[in-house]
């Protein structure tokens, strides 16, 4: 009996037909977010090929409206970075999920994923290839490509390419593409989260150029912060395919579980490894060799619920610090104060993070009716959901009439973690999310600035004060050097002067804080 059902069609979809199928997923649902972020994604990419190699950035975006379409958007990105090796430019370019970030340590880019989106979003609105031009500081040539990606196969398309030799000596990449964009409404966007990027990039030059927005921010310092270091995994944070792809590395010896945990994981010693291994009841000279699939699995648990572990060192992250910190609020705020706070390294889930924080209040930072909150991510600008952001959380449950801040205000909070796996509320990493040990030290570190912005206001407090008396008190010098005048029958200028220079030396020993105000004053 036939029920005239056709059998379904099946088959497999590559890592770029999926993301073509879903743009939305990256940030691509539409042209003003599509512009915003293939805009970051060629900014950061510009900024961690200069800083993760001791170069300071030297980057330069240009923006132009085609002519006759206004929705077609070329964006042009030059910087003065590593560059990247002939051979590997068209996989860069044109491979999803390829590249160089694939290491444990902190990177502004994790997947491998924004500039090939970006690639696919530009193929798909304008069928325009994108373009590249590149060179590493060893290599005597400069390559040119024109690539998009076959999107069945995951693989790139050269439209063209091109090999000279230099003649001046440069380093770095230049990427051009033109897509599908709305300018004018994401104008506000860019512009925000181009000013973001200076105040957490302090040791950056940036010149940003569209019709009609121009923006150049000179760097105010030649201090880099910290490189990261690669690093292990720490034993809180492994599962079993993690456990099965290290143990398969040393299928072809006779390497012990003790050596195995010794040279494979963060936060271990010799002492700790054969703690660990007479708590688990596993004998330290087993063999790798001789480990089942059951007993990866038993590993995998025992080692999460182990509470002896050391914590994950923090080699692998890049705080900016106080310092820079504070220059980069200072360049862009301009604040009256500015205390920033750097905490000491904690971690969640086995993966190491450092919240930092700075506070500022007066000066050019505007009067709102709740605290400013920039937030940033391994140096990244966080812009959208800010609302559903933990940070927003932290900001909003303190009582700042504790530290003497009435609202409306002119008070900025300033938040930056970094972490080799940020914990991110959702796939478009705009908000990160209420993991205890991070809203924690955010707490910890916006209130330790706090206290540092209470004893400044403090000390405002009481300089308006001695400022307030010294008027009040002078409204009365004229009148009692008149009456004493009239009184002594002496010159009423005479007393006046005199009167006046006694009350600036009483204010200014009051000023001083000298003890002997009091016996002066009588």
């Amino acid at each position: 009996m036939s029920y005239g059902i056709h059998p379904e069609k099946y088959r497999g979809l590559s890592a770029a037909e999926f993301f073509y199928r879903n743009r939305e997923i990256a940030g691509f649902s539409n042209p003003t977010r599509a512009l915003y972020q293939t805009i970051r994604e060629l900014l950061e990419n510009s900024l961690d090929a200069t800083e993760l190699y001791g170069i300071l950035p030297n980057i330069k975006v240009i923006l132009k409206l085609d002519e006759r379409e206004q929705n077609k958007v070329t964006i042009r990105v030059e910087d003065n970075g590593i560059g990247i090796p002939k051979e590997e430019i068209p996989f860069v370019f044109g491979r999803v999920f390829y590249g160089s970030k694939y290491t444990l340590r902190q990177t502004r880019g994790v997947f491998g994923l924004g500039i090939k989106m970006a690639v696919l979003y530009a193929q798909i609105t304008t069928g325009r290839p994108i373009y590249i031009r590149s060179s590493t500081p060893l290599s005597k040539e400069i390559y040119e490509y024109e690539i998009q990606i076959d999107i069945s196969k995951n693989i790139p398309i050269i439209v063209s390419e091109r090999v000279y030799r230099k003649s001046v000596k440069w380093h770095g990449t230049i990427v051009e593409l033109t897509i599908e964009g709305n300018w004018p409404n994401a104008k506000k966007r860019v512009e925000e989260y181009i000013k973001r990027t200076a105040l957490i990039t302090p040791y950056a030059e940036i010149y940003f150029k569209a019709p009609d927005l121009e923006l150049y921010f000179k760097r105010t310092t030649t201090k880099l912060p910290e490189l990261p270091k690669e690093g292990k995994p720490h034993p809180y944070g492994v599962d079993i395919e993690l456990l099965k792809g290290l143990i398969a590395k040393y299928s072809n010896n006779n390497l012990t579980i003790k050596e195995f945990l010794l040279n494979n994981f963060d936060g271990v010693g010799e002492v700790t490894v054969l703690n660990f291994l007479k708590w688990a009841g596993i004998n330290p000279d087993m063999p790798l060799s001789k480990f089942t699939f059951s007993d990866i699995e038993e590993l995998s648990r025992k080692m999460r619920e182990y509470d002896g572990w050391r914590r994950p060192k923090p080699i692998t992250l890049s705080p900016l610090g106080e310092e820079l910190l504070v220059k980069g609020v200072k360049r862009i705020l301009n604040p009256e104060f500015v205390q920033a706070v750097v905490r000491k390294p904690s971690s969640y889930a086995g993966h190491p993070f450092i919240v930092e924080v700075a506070l500022a209040y007066g000066g050019n930072v505007p009067v709102v009716e709740k605290p400013l909150l920039y937030r940033f991510a391994n140096k990244i600008p966080l812009l959208y959901d800010e609302g559903v952001d933990v940070s927003r959380k932290v900001v909003d449950s303190i009582d700042w009439s504790y530290y003497k801040v009435k609202f409306p205000a002119p008070l900025a909070v300033v938040v930056h973690i970094c972490s080799t796996k940020i914990p991110f509320k959702g796939v478009g990493k705009e908000a990160i999310a209420d993991v205890p040990e991070v809203e924690k030290e955010i707490e910890f570190a916006i209130k330790e600035a706090a206290r540092k912005l209470r004893a400044y206001i403090s000390k405002m407090e009481r300089m308006f004060e001695i400022i307030r008396k010294r008027i009040e008190i002078g409204k009365y010098i004229p009148e009692v050097s008149r009456s004493l005048a009239e009184i002594l029958m002496k010159d009423q200028k005479v007393f006046e002067y005199r009167l006046k220079e006694m009350l600036e030396r009483i204010v200014t020993k009051r000023e001083k804080g000298e003890k002997n105000v009091k016996e002066y004053a009588k």
